[in-house]
């Protein structure tokens, strides 16, 4: 049996051979040692800052546009209709939560809506999801992300997905590629 870790020495267990978390610490329900960021604790003088109005982003381009521009991104849009279309049909009352959901996540708030899409374009990379990212990568230009700011995207995703996205990654660079020229 394991000897119990002293938390008055350190959070290395020898007889297991694992360094082990540290869940010793004191727990005060009614107080903290450390305070909330000033802005819970409201004053006179520094009143609470409100959240900023959720609204529909602006989008410079048109998905027609996209799709005139890039036979990639022309496929995706319409594939990506006709099979929301017998998604709908459905009438699935999760599915429709869960697309609100979705749709709320990406409006314009405290981030803007094209960092939204970008985040998404490296967690669809990351997760390697080919209709994903071109969903994410095709929103981003229409909100008017460079390529430069989608390549950089796509360099994250790559670090924390690692070797196995770059097949994900040839297919969104020539995407890009359509897309920007």
């Amino acid at each position: 049996m394991p000897r119990p870790v002293n938390p008055e020495k350190n959070v290395f267990d020898r007889s297991t051979r694992r360094a082990k978390l540290c869940y010793h610490l004191p727990m005060n329900t009614t107080t903290s040692d450390h305070p909330a960021p000033a802005a819970e604790h409201p004053t006179p003088d520094r009143p609470t800052p409100e959240r900023p109005e959720r609204k529909e982003p602006a989008f410079l381009f048109t998905e027609k546009f996209v799709a005139d521009k890039s036979e990639i991104a022309r496929r995706f849009i319409e594939a990506r209709a006709r099979l929301n279309a017998n998604v709908d049909k459905a009438n699935n009352f999760l599915v429709k939560r869960f697309y609100n959901i979705d749709h709320n996540t990406y409006l314009e708030g405290t981030l803007p809506a094209k960092t939204k899409e970008l985040m998404g374009l490296v967690a669809s990379t990351s997760l390697r999801c080919d209709d994903c990212i071109f969903y994410h990568a095709i929103q981003a230009y229409r909100l008017g992300a460079t390529r430069a700011e989608q390549e950089e995207s796509l360099n994250v995703a790559l670090v924390v997905g690692g070797s196995i996205v770059i097949p994900h990654l040839r297919r969104a660079y020539e995407l890009l590629e359509e897309m920007y020229g």
